[in-house]
């Protein structure tokens, strides 16, 4: 019962939607995941747990009320031990990020002030979704930096391969950001999910409570503007690619002769209308009946949505092997929700 309580103190079944954020990042910046994606990957796990149990330490008095089942205002976790373990896991995720360079701290550091700064004050103001939304984004731009493109100082100026680990990695980073820094590139992909964050942390806000048709419309239709969006990215022009490149070299160069997109643009526009299926139905529920099972259900469905999407990110930039590497966790968030509650 103590694992029990604990793995829905911090909902574990929602932490496969994070891995996606670090490889989408790697994928936006042409550059092969690494070591440093999966410190990336551990950073961001840890600082997403925290958040979690964060989260339930600062609403104990409201859980108590609205929610007495869940694992703090039942008495099966203690609130000192949740505050003990957001701390904990936070200085886990700070020194993960360390190992991956100190542009990689740097944006892990905004990442932890910002789920903080969350879950102890804006959750419940009006700027509560765009605190989550910018979380989300700084998340995939945490892979994006530890990957490469940012180990060599954000790749502003420097040409020196000796920062970034491999010579292939810099190259990758000048090739998608077109010479700007690395973290640059990402920015498109950060702000598609975190677009989608906001929408989905919208509608948790009636979760308790129900009653809201139009906030499940709005994300609905932020729901399909972004997989259209997302699906249109993969026509971008310019898509430059090397011949049977060595592994450490970037998927894209200027000057090379251009990849046929058609396959790439059918796998985006797959991977985006399993988005859009993901987060569309239960939405759509819960505007016809704004009920708050129906409502948490949509919001459950808007948070398992972020892996296709985050799939979806990865194929419009050519990374198919990344993209479904992520979509191989689809099956195991399915399941493990079954049994823990993501919301």
């Amino acid at each position: 019962m103590t694992w029990r309580a604990w793995a829905e103190l911090l909902r574990v079944s929602a932490l496969f939607t994070v891995p996606g954020d670090a490889l989408a990042g790697a994928a936006a910046v042409g550059v092969r995941p690494n070591g440093r994606t999966l410190l990336a990957v551990g950073s961001s796990l840890c600082l997403y747990e925290a958040g979690m149990a964060l989260n339930d330490w600062a609403d104990r008095e409201v859980d108590a009320v609205e929610r007495p089942h869940r694992p703090i205002p039942s008495g099966r976790v203690s609130a000192g031990a949740a505050l003990g373990a957001a701390g904990a896991l936070t200085g886990a995720g700070l020194v993960l990020a360390s190992r991956a360079g100190r542009p990689a701290l740097a944006v892990a550091s905004a990442l932890s002030a910002t789920v903080w700064s969350y879950d102890l004050y804006f959750k419940h103001t009006a700027g509560g979704p765009a605190a989550m939304a910018a979380a989300r984004g700084l998340d995939l731009v945490l892979g994006a930096v530890a990957t490469g493109s940012g180990a060599a100082r954000l790749g502003i100026g420097s040409g020196d391969a000796r920062d970034v680990g491999s010579p292939g990695a810099l190259r990758g980073a000048a090739a998608a950001g077109g010479g700007r820094p690395g973290v640059l590139a990402a920015l498109p992909s950060a702000a598609v999910l975190a677009a989608h964050t906001y929408a989905v942390t919208t509608v948790s806000r009636h979760e308790a409570q129900g009653g809201s048709t139009a906030v499940p419309l709005a994300a609905l239709a932020a729901t399909i503007g972004l997989g259209a969006l997302a699906t249109r990215g993969a026509r971008g022009g310019g898509v430059r690619a090397v011949p049977e490149a060595p592994d450490d070299a970037p998927r894209r160069v200027p000057g090379a002769p251009p990849v046929p997109l058609t396959i790439a643009h059918l796998a985006t526009t797959a991977l985006a209308a399993a988005y859009i299926r993901t987060a569309a139905k239960p939405l759509l529920h819960a505007a016809l009946n704004p009920s708050p099972p129906l409502t948490q259900r949509a919001v459950g469905g808007g948070i398992r949505a972020m892996i296709p999407l985050q799939a979806t990110l990865a194929a419009r930039t050519g990374a198919g092997a990344t993209a479904l590497a992520v979509m191989a966790l689809v099956p195991l968030a399915r399941k493990l929700a079954r049994k823990v509650s993501p919301t």
